[in-house]
């Protein structure tokens, strides 16, 4: 990360594993990764390596975990960054019901101490950052004030950085994927922390789609989170290299991110992979281009082949209008 202003790829379960961020990282060797969240329950007492994988090429990425008891995570904590993971983010957004029944996400927020707790111990353990990502509020808990007393007993730990989701969790009635677009989004709450709090480290999460967005928000906060929009249109990662005026906008083609994959494809299949799950990561790599359908159609066709190899891709460019 090159400077204080960071741009970032929100944890998204299912979506952002290795595979995904290997991708983005060719799109755009600057922005700040995140991988799907991984609770501390299953790193202490199932495969810690598999779950900690990643591809040096990824970096700079962030490991987010999930959980709520301290010396579980201090330990988790530990084994990320044995493993080269730059940041570990703590999970403190997820509305979704078997969130809440392993009590953490969303739901921890009416208990900032045992939050301070948990953060306090990574802290002590471990020498690279610990950040907090949170909502602005939780059912009735939905006013400045709360929001304000847990980002100010979190912060006292020593913790600088926090990405606010700027929309409140609906922990009954909702799912997480209506949690994502019901609660209204609320940037005033967002900025206002950020104005109350000047020495942190502030993200803004949600709705962030277009190089404007980006563009006010980095006027006024210290960083922008980036969700689905990057992944179903994922050249929208590559278009983020103009908001760096002094830096020259390079001329990389879609197809040339096609083609830097193949290495890294072939690495995978012959290691027992299957193609489909690296090209499901890049389906929306023409959206809104000529032949976006076409190429769509035609990895989900055939990726899906047990023998299916580099060629797939190939020959899915070989469909593409010149234009493309």
């Amino acid at each position: 990360m090159k400077n204080s202003k960071i741009i970032s790829i929100a944890p998204m379960m299912d979506w952002t594993d290795s595979h995904c961020r290997y991708f983005m990282r060719l799109l755009n060797p600057d922005i700040l990764l995140y991988s799907e969240m991984i609770t501390a329950e299953a790193l202490l007492h199932g495969s810690a390596k598999k779950y900690l994988h990643f591809n040096n090429q990824e970096h700079p990425v962030a490991l987010q975990l999930g959980g709520s008891n301290p010396y579980k995570l201090k330990q988790s904590a530990i084994l990320a960054e044995q493993e080269g993971y730059d940041e570990i983010n703590l999970n403190i957004g997820c509305p979704s019901e078997r969130v809440q029944k392993g009590s953490f996400g969303a739901c921890l927020m009416e208990d900032p101490n045992l939050v301070a707790d948990c953060v306090d111990a990574m802290i002590n353990a471990v020498d690279i950052p610990i950040s907090v990502k949170t909502r602005i509020g939780i059912d009735d808990y939905d006013s400045y004030e709360f929001l304000y007393n847990f980002i100010k007993i979190v912060s006292e730990t020593g913790c600088s950085r926090f990405i606010i989701h700027a929309r409140k969790a609906i922990l009954s009635g909702l799912s997480p994927k209506e949690n994502r677009s019901i609660p209204p989004l609320n940037y005033d709450r967002v900025y206002r922390i950020k104005s109350d709090f000047k020495h942190l480290h502030i993200t803004l999460n949600g709705g962030i789609k277009n190089l404007d967005d980006c563009k006010k928000n980095l006027n006024i906060l210290d960083g922008v989170m980036i969700g689905r929009h990057a992944y179903h249109q994922p050249w929208f990662l590559h278009e983020l290299k103009l908001l760096d005026e002094s830096a020259k906008y390079d001329q990389l083609k879609r197809e040339d991110v096609i083609e830097l994959m193949y290495p890294y494809i072939q690495d995978q299949l012959n290691q027992g992979n299957h193609l489909k799950h690296i090209t499901r990561h890049m389906l929306g790599l023409y959206k809104n281009q000529p032949g976006a359908r076409s190429w769509r159609r035609y990895l989900s066709t055939h990726a899906h082949n047990s023998d299916a190899g580099i060629e797939v891709l190939q020959n899915a460019l070989k469909i593409l209008p010149k234009a493309a």
